[in-house]
Protein backbone atom coordinates (compact mmCIF):
# COMPACT_ATOMS: atom_id res chain seq x y z
CA UNK A 1 0.00 0.00 0.00
CA UNK A 2 1.36 3.37 -0.67
CA UNK A 3 0.24 6.63 1.10
CA UNK A 4 0.22 10.19 0.06
CA UNK A 5 0.62 12.43 3.31
CA UNK A 6 -0.84 15.75 3.48
CA UNK A 7 1.01 18.67 5.62
CA UNK A 8 0.50 21.28 7.03
CA UNK A 9 2.21 23.90 9.64
CA UNK A 10 3.15 26.97 11.26
CA UNK A 11 5.51 29.31 9.45
CA UNK A 12 9.15 28.23 10.28
CA UNK A 13 8.34 24.99 12.21
CA UNK A 14 11.37 22.79 12.53
CA UNK A 15 12.20 19.42 11.17
CA UNK A 16 12.30 18.15 14.42
CA UNK A 17 8.34 18.77 14.81
CA UNK A 18 7.76 17.63 11.31
CA UNK A 19 9.00 14.72 11.37
CA UNK A 20 7.51 13.89 14.58
CA UNK A 21 4.22 14.66 13.41
CA UNK A 22 4.66 12.59 10.82
CA UNK A 23 6.46 9.78 12.73
CA UNK A 24 2.86 9.93 15.28
CA UNK A 25 0.47 9.81 12.32
CA UNK A 26 2.07 6.65 10.84
CA UNK A 27 2.24 4.86 14.07
CA UNK A 28 -1.45 5.40 14.17
CA UNK A 29 -1.74 2.92 11.72
CA UNK A 30 1.11 1.02 11.53
CA UNK A 31 2.54 2.80 8.66
CA UNK A 32 6.14 3.52 7.95
CA UNK A 33 7.79 6.24 5.77
CA UNK A 34 8.67 3.44 2.82
CA UNK A 35 5.20 2.96 2.03
CA UNK A 36 5.54 7.02 1.69
CA UNK A 37 4.64 7.45 -2.72
CA UNK A 38 4.41 11.70 -2.11
CA UNK A 39 3.79 14.38 0.50
CA UNK A 40 1.53 17.54 -0.57
CA UNK A 41 0.45 20.49 0.63
CA UNK A 42 -0.74 24.20 -0.26
CA UNK A 43 1.33 26.38 -2.91
CA UNK A 44 1.28 29.00 0.04
CA UNK A 45 3.65 27.05 1.68
CA UNK A 46 5.76 25.82 -1.25
CA UNK A 47 9.12 27.77 0.94
CA UNK A 48 8.62 26.51 3.85
CA UNK A 49 11.73 24.97 4.89
CA UNK A 50 10.92 21.70 7.81
CA UNK A 51 8.66 20.64 4.50
CA UNK A 52 11.15 21.04 1.71
CA UNK A 53 13.60 19.10 4.37
CA UNK A 54 11.74 16.27 4.90
CA UNK A 55 10.63 15.81 1.29
CA UNK A 56 14.35 15.80 0.42
CA UNK A 57 15.46 13.42 3.42
CA UNK A 58 12.91 11.05 2.35
CA UNK A 59 13.61 11.09 -1.27
CA UNK A 60 9.78 11.99 -2.49
CA UNK A 61 8.04 14.61 -4.30
CA UNK A 62 6.44 16.84 -2.62
CA UNK A 63 3.17 18.36 -4.62
CA UNK A 64 1.41 21.92 -3.77
CA UNK A 65 -2.29 22.68 -4.45
CA UNK A 66 -3.67 26.06 -4.45
CA UNK A 67 -6.21 26.97 -2.35
CA UNK A 68 -9.34 26.70 -4.52
CA UNK A 69 -8.10 23.03 -6.07
CA UNK A 70 -8.04 22.14 -2.05
CA UNK A 71 -11.28 23.79 -1.26
CA UNK A 72 -13.06 21.63 -3.54
CA UNK A 73 -12.06 18.36 -1.62
CA UNK A 74 -14.76 17.14 0.63
CA UNK A 75 -12.71 17.04 4.08
CA UNK A 76 -14.58 15.13 7.50
CA UNK A 77 -12.77 18.38 10.21
CA UNK A 78 -13.02 21.21 7.56
CA UNK A 79 -11.73 24.42 9.51
CA UNK A 80 -12.62 28.17 9.62
CA UNK A 81 -9.46 29.30 10.85
CA UNK A 82 -7.67 27.37 8.09
CA UNK A 83 -10.08 29.34 5.50
CA UNK A 84 -9.57 32.56 6.95
CA UNK A 85 -5.63 32.37 6.59
CA UNK A 86 -5.19 29.68 3.58
CA UNK A 87 -9.10 30.40 1.93
CA UNK A 88 -9.28 26.77 1.73
CA UNK A 89 -11.28 25.03 4.96
CA UNK A 90 -8.27 22.25 4.81
CA UNK A 91 -4.90 21.78 4.11
CA UNK A 92 -3.52 18.43 4.89
CA UNK A 93 -6.77 16.85 4.49
CA UNK A 94 -7.46 17.71 1.42
CA UNK A 95 -3.67 18.05 0.03
CA UNK A 96 -3.80 13.86 1.13
CA UNK A 97 -6.78 13.35 -1.26
CA UNK A 98 -5.52 15.00 -3.84
CA UNK A 99 -2.37 13.95 -4.24
CA UNK A 100 -3.35 10.07 -3.33
CA UNK A 101 -6.05 10.88 -5.97
CA UNK A 102 -8.89 9.37 -3.84
CA UNK A 103 -11.75 10.19 -1.95
CA UNK A 104 -12.70 10.11 1.65
CA UNK A 105 -12.92 6.44 2.12
CA UNK A 106 -9.07 6.25 1.71
CA UNK A 107 -8.18 8.39 3.86
CA UNK A 108 -6.14 6.91 7.16
CA UNK A 109 -5.73 9.60 9.58
CA UNK A 110 -7.77 12.24 9.55
CA UNK A 111 -6.11 15.85 10.74
CA UNK A 112 -3.50 14.53 12.90
CA UNK A 113 -2.47 17.95 15.12
CA UNK A 114 0.61 17.80 16.64
CA UNK A 115 2.28 20.58 18.75
CA UNK A 116 6.31 20.14 18.65
CA UNK A 117 8.75 21.41 21.55
CA UNK A 118 9.36 24.37 19.26
CA UNK A 119 5.72 25.70 20.01
CA UNK A 120 4.73 25.24 16.34
CA UNK A 121 1.54 23.18 15.45
CA UNK A 122 2.07 20.58 12.34
CA UNK A 123 -0.99 18.72 11.58
CA UNK A 124 -0.18 15.29 9.17
CA UNK A 125 -2.91 13.47 7.10
CA UNK A 126 -2.57 10.14 5.19
CA UNK A 127 -4.27 9.05 2.74
CA UNK A 128 -4.04 5.36 1.09
CA UNK A 129 -3.23 6.05 -2.99
CA UNK A 130 -5.52 4.72 -5.16
CA UNK A 131 -4.61 1.86 -7.22
CA UNK A 132 -5.27 3.01 -10.75
CA UNK A 133 -2.99 5.96 -10.68
CA UNK A 134 0.80 5.86 -10.93
CA UNK A 135 2.62 6.86 -8.22
CA UNK A 136 3.29 10.30 -9.12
Amino acid sequence: MKLAVGLGCDRNTTLLTLAAALDSALALIGGSRDAIAVFASIDKKSDETAMLQLAAQQQKPLRFFSASELAQVDVPNPSETVRKYMGTPAVSEAAALLAANTGQQDLLVEKYKYLGDDGKNATVSIARMSITRATP
